[in-house]
């Protein structure tokens, strides 16, 4: 995973964060997104996202031999 993928990532959840705390997201939705929002973070910082293998998307530069 990219530099820049992790960074917007990290952003989103935050983003997210601040709406639940603010009380502008209730509900069910609230909790979906703030799982969704951790798992944003998680993939950040551990830099995979299992979404991305089974695709082959690739995020970061791959270096050459």
């Amino acid at each position: 995973m990219g530099t820049v993928d992790r960074i917007i990532r990290v952003i989103i959840a935050v983003i997210i964060g601040v709406l639940y705390f603010a009380g502008t997201i209730t509900g069910i939705v609230s909790i979906i997104l703030l799982i969704l929002s951790g798992v944003f973070v998680l993939t950040s910082i551990i830099s995979f996202c299992p979404l991305y293998a089974p695709f082959g998307i690739r995020t970061c530069p791959v270096k050459e031999k």
